[in-house]
Formats: structure tokens, C-alpha cells, sequence
């Protein structure tokens, strides 16, 4: 990951001058996001009661699960629940997911370091997961973790059979099959299902509220009442029970509530954005077409290039376009994440394929 060749000051002052925003729900500033926070908003104590305890009904609803707890952030609450699936399968380390998993790249592997858990990742790091790659493991895991949508393959979301066959192999090995569905939220319009009839398939489901939905932070546990239970266990010894969550849960709500009938909306533009920019032969969409409204691009420019476009833009057009990117194989072609929310409904997705146009040429 990479950021623009710009001081972190320099930076800032260039978003400030800008007025359009071409990812997700676009920049907003602190008081902005604190508008979220409704007034009379009820407050909770170390996570009991309140808006907090409003939220967890809520999204047990939604999931059609009997309870939901409040995490500060997701990777807590993913920590804690494989720790509680190990622990009620006598001690069992292991869980199979795979290599491109949020909790073997982005979370230091805490899992390891903290619970003493065993990740066997199964399938290619750059290929989405298949039942072949999980009937490749001869070993009897506690858990099989799914990612949904694979967010570092561009939002791939696999055919609703082959995830029922995936959720079928863990389930004839008597484990646990856990959803990491931090962009669940983002995959109703593909499969055409509510997050209710997709999390029915998990034992346990974990969303965040920040991802996609723009909330301040904070995620949600979901599952059977006795392993929820024990994942709030688990929230104190994190340290993860603060005195006030009320804040964060507050912006969750407002967000869920705003954002989530607006799914079809996002997910039909990203699809009207994905056909127009494949009329520009140096860019490639990733999946094409998306499967939620979120997409990766590979873009035929080198890294220098592609910050000072991205300069170029902002400073003449006022439009703020990408702050990192990804590295590829090759040092001729980035990889960007765009992701759809009410900043980018703002642009038609000619206007869209004319930006990235410029940026890689």
C-alpha cells in the first residue's frame, strides 16, 4: 500500500480544497460524522443498556440470530469468537480460511500471538475460494472462517451453491462455521437475499458498521446466545468494554438505518461504473462485472505517475479520487480499490471512466 507523494500536511490541505469525492460516502469532517449521533440518544455503561443494547437488538434481528454483542472494532470480536469455537471443541487450535483472510494480512496475527490459534490457509492467495481448495485439508478444524465478499479479490462473491458446499464441508467435520461478513451488508443485491437468509448459513456472523455503511466505528457478534455470551467474556479481557460505547453504537444505528436499503442503488452503479471504464484499454476491473458495489482496478501506470495524476486532479478539477493503492506483480500497473457509496453516485460513470481516463494517461 502506497500513499500520494505528498507531506501528510500537504495532504490534508489538498483534500480540504477539494469539493467532490469519488469513493464511498466521500470526506466528512468530525462534526459532520458527530451529526450521526442523534439527540436523546440513550447511553450505555461499560456496553449494558442504551443505544448499545438497542443496536445488538437490532442486529440480531437483521441476522436472524438470538443475540449480538457490541465489539469496539472487528478484530476483537473475530479473536474472541474463534478463541470460543477452539475452546467448546476441546482445545482445538485450528481454523481453515483462506490466505488472503483479513486476520492473516491486516491483523498482525493476533490470533496466534494472543489465543494461540493455528490458521491452515487453504486455496491460491489470488483465487477465490473454492470446495476443491477445502477438500485438499485432511485436518479436522474448530472453525471454517468465510470472507463475504473477499474484499483483497475486489469484492468476489462465489455462486450461492458454492458457498452452500463450502458451508457443508465444515459442517461434516463438526466445526464451526463462522461468516467474516464485514461487508455483508454489501452482498444482498448479487445473491438476491436478506442478511438474514445469507447469515443462516453461519454458525456465528460478524459485521462491521463502519465498512461500507461510513459509521464512526464498531462491529457486531452474532450468533447463538451461549457462545455470544462468551465472546463478551472475552470483549472485557480485550479490554474492549469501555465505560461510554454509546457513541459508536449511536453512529452504527443512524448508518444502518440510512444506508443499507440503499445496497441496490450502490450495487446497480458500480456495475453502470465497471462497463463504462472497461471502454479504456489500460484499466482492468476486478471481478468484472462487480459483485458488490465495490471493485478493484489495475491501472497500466507506474506509482509516481499515478500520485502526481492524482495531484493534477485534485488541484485543477477539486475532485479527491484515491489516497493508497496497492502494489502489483508489476511495477507498471497499480491496483486501487473503488468503493460506491453517496460520494459516488454524485458522478455518471462516463464522467468516472473520463477520471480514471486521466489518471492513467
Amino acid at each position: 500500500m502506497v500513499s500520494v507523494a505528498l507531506s501528510a500536511t500537504e495532504e490534508r490541505e489538498l483534500i480540504a480544497g477539494c469539493t467532490r469525492f469519488l469513493q464511498l460516502h466521500g470526506r466528512r469532517s468530525p462534526r459532520e460524522l458527530l451529526t450521526d449521533i442523534p439527540d436523546g440518544v440513550a447511553m450505555d455503561r461499560y456496553g449494558h443498556g442504551g443505544v448499545v443494547a438497542e443496536l445488538e437488538d437490532v442486529t440480531a434481528k437483521l441476522l436472524g440470530k438470538p443475540a449480538a454483542a457490541f465489539f469496539p472494532s472487528g478484530t476483537m470480536a473475530q479473536q474472541a469468537v474463534l478463541r470460543v469455537h477452539a475452546d467448546r471443541r476441546h482445545g482445538n487450535p485450528v481454523f481453515v480460511c483462506h490466505p488472503a483472510c483479513h486476520l492473516e494480512w491486516r491483523e498482525g496475527r493476533g490470533y496466534q500471538r494472543l489465543h494461540g490459534l493455528t490458521c491452515h490457509a487453504a486455496g491460491d492467495l489470488r483465487v477465490p475460494l473454492m470446495v476443491n481448495d477445502l477438500e485438499a485439508v485432511a485436518e479436522t478444524p474448530a472453525t471454517l472462517l468465510l470472507e463475504l465478499p473477499q474484499r483483497d479479490l475486489g469484492g468476489h462473491l462465489p455462486a450461492w451453491s458454492e458457498l452452500e458446499a463450502q458451508v457443508a464441508w465444515g459442517r461434516a467435520r463438526g466445526a464451526a462455521v463462522h461468516l467474516d461478513g464485514a461487508r455483508l451488508w454489501e452482498c444482498t443485491p448479487r445473491y438476491r437475499r436478506t442478511p438474514a437468509e445469507i447469515a443462516a448459513l453461519f454458525d456465528t456472523v460478524y459485521v462491521s458498521f463502519y465498512k461500507g455503511l461510513g459509521a464512526l466505528s464498531g462491529a457486531c457478534l452474532a450468533g447463538p446466545a451461549a457462545e455470544v455470551a462468551e465472546a463478551r467474556e472475552w470483549r472485557t479481557r480485550h479490554g474492549g468494554t469501555l465505560l461510554a460505547l454509546w457513541p459508536y453504537a449511536a453512529s452504527a444505528l443512524t448508518c444502518l438505518q440510512r444506508r443499507l436499503p440503499r445496497m441496490p442503488e450502490y450495487y446497480r452503479h458500480a456495475q453502470a461504473i465497471a462497463a463504462a471504464v472497461a471502454e479504456v484499454p489500460e484499466i482492468e476491473v476486478v471481478p468484472d462485472p462487480p459483485d458488490t458495489p465495490m471493485m478493484h482496478l489495475l491501472l497500466r501506470t507506474t506509482a509516481p505517475q499515478f500520485g502526481e495524476a492524482i495531484v493534477r486532479l485534485a488541484r485543477a478539477h477539486g475532485i479527491w479520487t484515491f489516497s493508497r493503492w496497492f502494489a502489483s506483480d508489476s511495477p507498471g500497473t497499480q491496483r486501487v480499490e473503488l468503493a460506491v457509496g453517496d460520494a459516488t453516485l454524485g458522478f455518471e460513470p462516463d464522467e468516472v471512466r473520463d477520471i480514471l481516463r486521466a489518471l492513467v494517461r
